[in-house]
């Protein structure tokens, strides 16, 4: 396997950067995620957008052209000759100084096991836990996990799948995906501050009768039908929100319309 390091193709076991990488020293630094499918890429423009930007707002430079970007991705999957794979991007902080200033981007692109939700997740649906947190920079994909990190343990404690983040009553997303609620009214919201727009997200959003507003950890607990999103798990339904059930306890009708049109759009089958 191949990993990709500022200006060269690499052995994957040899592509590291130095300790003293703000990475490294500081968890500074923004990435972002996709999947090839069949050697396809879906909705790679919206996720090199969102990498951009998020790199301009941590004051990250990419060296690289949208177009050198791309080829790189592309190349490296064939270099791998794995066409069904997750790939990651990553600008660190660089090499700083003194451990706490900006210093020159180090761009890193690894090829990764793409793995998709299970028949029986979709049909069953998933327990989630909540806890109190509001993660600072929402609107950048930064490579900070620590509280999602911390949290693993008390989510598989709990046979949860995932936590979802809440804060004064209002929730916000999860560590790695963004939340879906059909109201009690049936009214399909997501919530609309605090979050990282997520390109499944954006999907869902330009969907008919969908709307980003305030969503209250009450209107989760009330909802006809919650959902979970992201790039390599689409869609899954939440059937429980800590000890409580929602809806009728079994995936609804609104997520698998959802899922269907997400396959639809990514036009991999």
């Amino acid at each position: 396997m191949y990993s990709f390091l500022n200006n060269e193709f690499l052995p994957a076991d040899k592509t590291f950067v130095h300790v003293s990488d703000l990475a490294v020293q500081r968890g500074y630094g923004i990435f972002d995620f996709f999947k090839a499918v069949n050697g396809k890429v879906p909705f790679l423009d919206d996720y090199f957008d969102r990498f951009y930007r998020s790199a301009e707002f941590m004051q990250l430079p990419v060296t690289l052209s949208r177009e050198e970007l791309k080829k790189v991705v592309f190349e490296l999957v064939q270099k791998n000759g794995a066409t069904n794979a997750g790939i990651k991007m990553v600008l660190t902080g660089g090499y700083s100084p003194d451990g706490y200033e900006i210093a020159t981007p180090n761009l890193i692109i690894t090829q990764h096991a793409l793995t998709m939700p299970s028949a029986k997740m979709l049909e069953q649906g998933v327990k989630i836990i909540t806890h109190e947190f509001r993660r600072e920079m929402p609107l950048v994909k930064s490579i900070n996990y620590t509280t999602g990190v911390w949290l693993q343990r008390k989510v598989k404690e709990s046979n949860a799948y995932d936590v979802l983040y809440h804060l004064n009553g209002e929730v916000s997303e999860f560590p790695r995906c963004n939340l879906f609620v059909v109201k009690a009214d049936g009214t399909l919201v997501t919530p609309h501050t605090h979050v990282l727009e997520g390109i499944t997200r954006k999907n869902i959003l330009s969907m008919q009768q969908v709307t980003a507003g305030k969503v209250k950890l009450e209107d989760v607990l009330l909802a006809r039908e919650v959902f979970l999103t992201s790039t390599t798990k689409r869609a899954v339904p939440i059937v429980q929100v800590n000890d409580m059930r929602i809806g009728t306890g079994k995936p609804g009708p609104v997520v698998q319309q959802v899922l269907e049109e997400l396959v639809r759009r990514e036009g991999l089958k």
